[in-house]
């Protein structure tokens, strides 16, 4: 390999925004934050979680006095 063109490889910690869990890693890069990780994710977790979008769209539509 040559010398002085590779990027320096260190620990860093990946950060989730979502659970505050904090992953120790080797990369490149310095910070790395993630909206969901393993620990809080639906998928690892199993436990799903559902959106109400029928109140989202009747707040949507009485914000903007749609009928």
């Amino acid at each position: 390999m040559k010398k002085g063109i590779h990027p320096e490889y260190h620990q860093t910690k990946i950060v989730c925004s979502s659970c505050n869990t904090e992953i120790e890693v080797g990369s490149t890069a310095t910070d790395l934050r993630v909206d969901t990780c393993s620990n809080c994710h639906h998928f690892y977790t199993g436990k799903q979680r559902f959106a109400n979008a029928a109140g989202r769209i009747d707040k949507f539509n009485k914000k903007y006095g749609i009928k």
